[in-house]
C-alpha cells in the first residue's frame, strides 16, 4: 500500500499565521498554537461529531459558521474565533441546550464540577434566551453502581463514543429524534439488563454533566475523572 504524503498548510487564526497538517481540523491546529476555542462535546482522543456547535468559528468570505472540531483546514483561509457574531450564536446555542432538559444546578450531583455550568460562566450567560421546555424522561437507576438521568443529558455522545472507540463494547446509542432523542443501552433495555455493558464506568467519567453519575453521591459530590480517560487514550495512540 502506498502511503499518501501529508502536506502542511498555512493559514490564519485571528490574524496569526499558523500551520498544520493537511488532514487537521481547525480546532486541532488552534490547540497546537494555544488558541482557545470553547467546546462541550469534544474530547481529545475521541472522534469528532460536531454535536454541540459551541466551537463554531467564522471563515472570511463565507456567511456560514462551521464547527472547528470537524472543519478541515485549507491553505490561505482566514479563521476568526472571537467575534461578536460568534458570542451571540454561542450564547443562543447554550440557552437552547439548557432549555431542552432540566439543569437545576443547586440539586445536581455535578454542581461545581460540570462542564455545562463552566461554559455558562465562560460565555457570560446570565439567563436563558429561550423558554424552558417541559420534557421529562425516566431516570434509570437499575445499575448496581451507576445512574443515568436523561433529564440532564446534553446529547454530546461522549458516552457513546468512549464506549465504542475505547472500551469496544458499543453498549450506548441514540434513539428517537429531535427533542425526544436520548441515549440508550442495547435495544432500550434497563441498564442492569444490558448484555453489552462491561460496567467499566468510562461513560460516567467522560460525561460533562450530571446525566451519568455514580451511586451514593449527593449534590456537588460527583467529580468526574476525565483525565484518566484522556491518559488512556494517549497511551493507546502512542502504541499505534
Amino acid at each position: 500500500m502506498i502511503k499518501q504524503k501529508v502536506r502542511v498548510k498555512t493559514f490564519q487564526i485571528n490574524g496569526i499565521d499558523v500551520t498544520g497538517r493537511s488532514d487537521s481540523t481547525i480546532l486541532e491546529v488552534a490547540k497546537e498554537h494555544d488558541i482557545h476555542i470553547p467546546t462541550l462535546c469534544y474530547l481529545e482522543g475521541l472522534s469528532c461529531v460536531g454535536a454541540c456547535r459551541i466551537c463554531l468559528v467564522e471563515i472570511k468570505g463565507s456567511n456560514k459558521l462551521i464547527p472547528a472540531c470537524t472543519g478541515k483546514i485549507k491553505e490561505g483561509m482566514e479563521v476568526f474565533t472571537d467575534t461578536d457574531r460568534l458570542h451571540k450564536h454561542r450564547k443562543m446555542i447554550l440557552s437552547m441546550i439548557f432549555a431542552e432538559r432540566t439543569h437545576t444546578c443547586s440539586v445536581c450531583v455535578s454542581n461545581g464540577h460540570c462542564e455545562l455550568q463552566d461554559m455558562s460562566v465562560e460565555l457570560g450567560m446570565e439567563h436563558s434566551q429561550v423558554p424552558y421546555l417541559t420534557n421529562r424522561f425516566d431516570i434509570d437507576a437499575s445499575h448496581e453502581r451507576f445512574v443515568n438521568d436523561p433529564n440532564r443529558c446534553i446529547l454530546c455522545t461522549r458516552c457513546v463514543r468512549v464506549c465504542d472507540e475505547v472500551e469496544g463494547a458499543h453498549a450506548w446509542d441514540l434513539v428517537d429524534r429531535g427533542l425526544d432523542t436520548r441515549v440508550i443501552h442495547d435495544m432500550d433495555d434497563p441498564w442492569v439488563e444490558s448484555e453489552s455493558c462491561t460496567s467499566c464506568g468510562k461513560c460516567v467519567q467522560v460525561c460533562p454533566t450530571g446525566a451519568l453519575s455514580e451511586k451514593g453521591v449527593s449534590a456537588t459530590e460527583m467529580v468526574k475523572k476525565k483525565s484518566l480517560i484522556v491518559n488512556l487514550l494517549e497511551m493507546r495512540n502512542r502504541e499505534r
